[in-house]
């Protein structure tokens, strides 16, 4: 018994003298292993919530904008754009848009997560979970041009053109912003932009500006749908795009609050005025659709909430709940009237709206964050020293770099794809729609 009592002592004598040597322990001991366990779960969940925005948020939500005859070819062009951008992204697309070559590309070291392994991090998270969550934005981004080209596109042109998408534009777009790039720090344009980075929380130039880029020219590229503008069937599925819509809206919280890659009170923040702004949005769309025609829609309502969320992606990690207000009225008061804009005006025959509602969406948003992230607007403040007019500029040359290089490579990928496969489905295909002539079957059985 003595010994055992002398022999629980010692231990206890040993345990308080290690304990008091780790405390004491240099800083660079004690944070070698610093994986944040709550930031990675949050980050999981984030990256099956922005998956679930594409498959099957925005193939529900485009697929009820469309006739029923071409509802199926629209859920078929969401989903494998899904699963080519995912092969895509492992192959070159992540070691482009993060590698460290130089500020133009990443180069091709990451290429098949080249170098990581499950012990790898990425900040606080590992690297796979970074890589994955990165992975769903890709995923996204060229399936929202799919709204500029429903109804009248070559199975195999969207395949072509979306896989050089990724490769060429997104991808570097991506390490330009958020991978340390061109755009990462823009004393190259200015002297007063020194140490500037763009201001892009999560994807109002990398994800909503390249892809309706994109769709407005692809759009003018196909031409118009036969009896646009006058002459074509409404929505043939309302429900479907409300219940889309509503997908997209509850991903869009990994999307945006995930940005943060922690499960801090920057990602509370990104999450509360995404919903403030989506939630502002709708209900000013309907009151402009109550004033204009008596009676607010279902896929008006749904319309601006989509409006909304895109405008605030840019600011979500930087301003406030008022600014949030803001963003989601001008949110939908300019993009319902742009809607118009490019159809009637321009003439081009965006189906379902991707340049009027997302690409002006996300580059008002990125504008109004130069304004709205300085604290006495109630933001997070901007970077010390810079001015609301030195932030407006850095985002006004960010956008204007992003816009001309999303349409000149946009141009150039379609001339590439329409020589080896051609764009256009032929006027009985047309006619007939694709689900039929294409995919071999129907939506429904009447």
């Amino acid at each position: 018994m003595t010994f055992l009592l002398r022999f629980s002592k010692l231990s206890k004598l040993f345990f308080q003298i290690i304990f008091a040597i780790t405390i004491f322990l240099p800083n660079s001991a004690q944070a070698a292993d610093t994986l944040s366990r709550g930031n990675t779960a949050w980050i999981i969940t984030a990256t099956a919530l922005v998956l679930f925005m594409t498959m099957p948020g925005l193939a529900l939500f485009y697929g009820g904008l469309v006739r029923s005859k071409n509802f199926l070819s629209v859920l078929m062009q969401c989903f494998t754009i899904c699963c080519l951008a995912s092969i895509v992204w492992v192959v070159v697309g992540y070691s482009i848009a993060f590698g460290s070559n130089n500020i133009w590309w990443g180069g091709l070291s990451k290429s098949f997560l080249s170098g990581s392994d499950i012990s790898t991090l990425s900040g606080d998270i590992p690297e796979n979970v970074f890589f994955m969550f990165q992975m769903t934005f890709a995923i996204i981004t060229p399936a929202l041009i799919v709204g500029a080209y429903v109804e009248r596109i070559k199975f195999g042109a969207v395949v072509l053109f979306s896989t050089l998408w990724v490769v060429f534009v997104y991808a570097p777009s991506t390490h330009w912003i958020w991978g340390g790039g061109l755009l990462s720090d823009l004393g190259w344009a200015s002297k007063s932009l020194e140490g500037y980075a763009t201001m892009d929380f999560a994807g109002g130039l990398v994800v909503h500006a390249n892809a309706a880029v994109a769709a407005l020219i692809i759009a003018k590229f196909l031409g118009s749908r036969k009896g646009f503008p006058n002459d074509l069937h409404p929505p043939h599925s309302p429900g479907l795009v409300m219940i889309g819509a509503a997908m997209l809206w509850v991903g869009w919280f990994g999307f945006n609050a995930g940005s943060a890659l922690a499960a801090n009170g920057t990602a509370g923040m990104a999450l509360t005025v995404t919903h403030i702004s989506a939630a502002t949005a709708c209900l000013t769309w309907s009151l402009i659709e109550y004033f204009k025609f008596g009676k607010p829609s279902l896929v008006g309502i749904a319309t601006g909430a989509i409006a909304g969320l895109a405008t605030i992606t840019p600011g979500s990690g930087f301003v406030g709940p008022a600014g949030a207000i803001v963003y989601g009225a001008l949110a939908a008061i300019v993009c319902f009237y742009m809607i118009s804009l490019v159809k009637n005006s321009w003439k081009i025959d965006d189906s379902l709206d991707v340049f009027a509602v997302h690409g002006v969406g996300g580059i008002l948003g990125i504008l109004l964050t130069a304004f709205f992230a300085d604290k006495s607007l109630g933001g997070v403040g901007l970077p010390e020293g810079v001015s609301m007019g030195t932030a407006f500029l850095g985002q006004l040359i960010a956008t204007g770099v992003t816009i001309v290089w999303a349409g000149i490579a946009a141009f150039i990928l379609l001339k590439i794809t329409q020589f080896f496969v051609g764009l256009r489905v032929s006027d009985e295909d047309e006619t007939d729609g694709l689900d039929i002539t294409y995919h071999g079957e129907r939506s429904y059985d009447l």
